[in-house]
């Protein structure tokens, strides 16, 4: 069995802010899930850039903020890889939940839901989505 690569199938480029960070949040969504592992070899700069058709400098820096926060190891002319332990894995599901569940309490108090509202609110699309046959 031999090093999986990370697969960009599913990525699309959307509206939702510059291309690097859609690029850093794709990678940390498939860690916090579990779709990327630990070791996982990540596409080289020049190949990402060809196929999502951005500059290499988007890929560069999206890169560079991975290498800095501990998910991804490069070295000079040798292919580059994720190190997710389980304790990077905790740290970025922990920062994905935060970030999501902030967005939602901000839009909900901005539509004048009440607490009890927006749990019950949550409570039911939690039961409906598990209903629908979610991929999730």
């Amino acid at each position: 069995m031999g090093i999986k690569m990370i697969s960009f199938e599913g990525f699309a480029l959307g509206d939702n802010g510059p291309v690097y960070l859609q690029i850093i949040q794709y990678i940390k969504q498939g860690i916090a899930s579990g779709v990327i592992g630990d070791r996982e070899e990540v596409p080289s700069r020049r190949a990402l850039s060809a196929l999502l058709g951005v500059n290499p400098n988007t890929i560069q820096k999206a890169y560079h903020i991975l290498e800095e926060e501990g998910i991804m190891v490069s070295r000079s002319g040798a292919k580059s890889y994720t190190s997710v332990g389980e304790a990077v894995r905790g740290r970025i599901r922990q920062e994905l939940l935060l970030g999501e569940t902030a967005a939602w309490v901000k839009a909900m108090k901005q539509l004048g839901v009440t607490r009890q509202e927006a749990e019950a609110l949550a409570g039911d699309v939690w039961e409906m989505d598990g209903r629908e046959g979610s991929s999730r």
